[in-house]
C-alpha cells in the first residue's frame, strides 16, 4: 500500500507555496504588496516562488498601469484552486488515518 503523503503535489506542499496558494484562494486577484505582507516574504522571495507556481499554470501574473506606476496582479488559476484542493484533501485523509 502506497502512503498518502506520495500523492501530494510538491509544488504546493511547500509551507510558501502552500501559504500562497491558500491566500489566494479567498480572493479574486491581489496586488503583489498585499499578498507579499500576508504570506511574510521579501520582494524577491515571493517573485522566486510566484515563478514557478506560474511556470506550472497555477498563478497568473499581470502587469497593469496604474497612473505612472506599474502594478503586479496575482490570481490563481483553475488548475492551481484543484491542485491545492487534492493537497488538502490528502492531508485531512492523513490526519484522519491517525484520529
Amino acid at each position: 500500500m502506497t502512503h498518502a503523503r506520495y500523492e501530494l503535489d510538491p509544488l504546493i506542499h511547500s509551507p510558501v507555496r502552500f501559504s500562497i496558494m491558500g491566500y489566494l484562494r479567498s480572493v479574486d486577484e491581489c496586488e503583489f504588496h498585499i499578498l507579499r505582507d500576508a504570506v511574510e516574504l521579501s520582494d524577491s522571495s515571493l517573485s522566486q516562488n510566484l515563478t514557478r507556481l506560474a511556470e506550472a499554470g497555477f498563478v497568473t501574473i499581470e502587469k497593469r498601469q496604474s497612473g505612472r506606476r506599474v502594478r503586479t496582479w496575482i490570481s490563481s488559476t483553475g488548475a492551481g484552486n484543484q491542485a491545492l484542493e487534492r493537497n488538502l484533501a490528502i492531508l485531512r485523509d492523513i490526519a484522519g488515518r491517525t484520529a
